[in-house]
């Protein structure tokens, strides 16, 4: 059932966009990312206290931290540069855009974790970036 929590996903992540694109106006994109990003802290550390799921904080290993450290830093600077698109762009060409990283993120992880490439997700991956080809130029 991944696939429900993946539509969710993109449902939330349409609403973010559309949502974020009114709050940057007249904004700091910076400021705007930075008040965000204590919304979700909030947001995240209460399902996990409300789900009792700090019990897991001391199974987590270095090599956990490192990645996930690095991963928030990508997270982090993906919204900054997320937010300043949508404030100088229009959001129906920057939501899009910024949907090459699924793309990217194929690539990535045939090279990096040895994740096999299907005939199907070589496609996929493709049109993605055709795609965003044609909305930029």
């Amino acid at each position: 059932m991944w696939w429900i929590y993946a539509l969710l996903s993109a449902l939330f992540a349409a609403l973010t966009a559309i949502f974020a694109k009114v709050g940057v106006t007249n904004v700091n994109s910076d400021l705007a990312t930075a008040i965000r990003t204590i919304i979700i802290l909030f947001v995240a550390w209460g399902i996990v206290i409300t789900r009792g799921e700090t019990k897991g904080l001391p199974a987590l290993s270095t090599h956990n931290l490192i990645f996930l450290i690095i991963s928030g830093i990508c997270t982090g600077l993906s919204w900054i540069f997320y937010f300043k698109a949508l404030q100088i762009g229009k959001v129906s060409q920057v939501a899009p855009v910024d949907k090459l990283s699924v793309a990217l993120t194929i690539v990535l992880s045939v090279v990096f974790l040895g994740e096999a490439l299907t005939w199907k997700t070589a496609v996929g991956a493709i049109l993605i970036i055709a795609g965003t080809l044609v909305l930029i130029f």
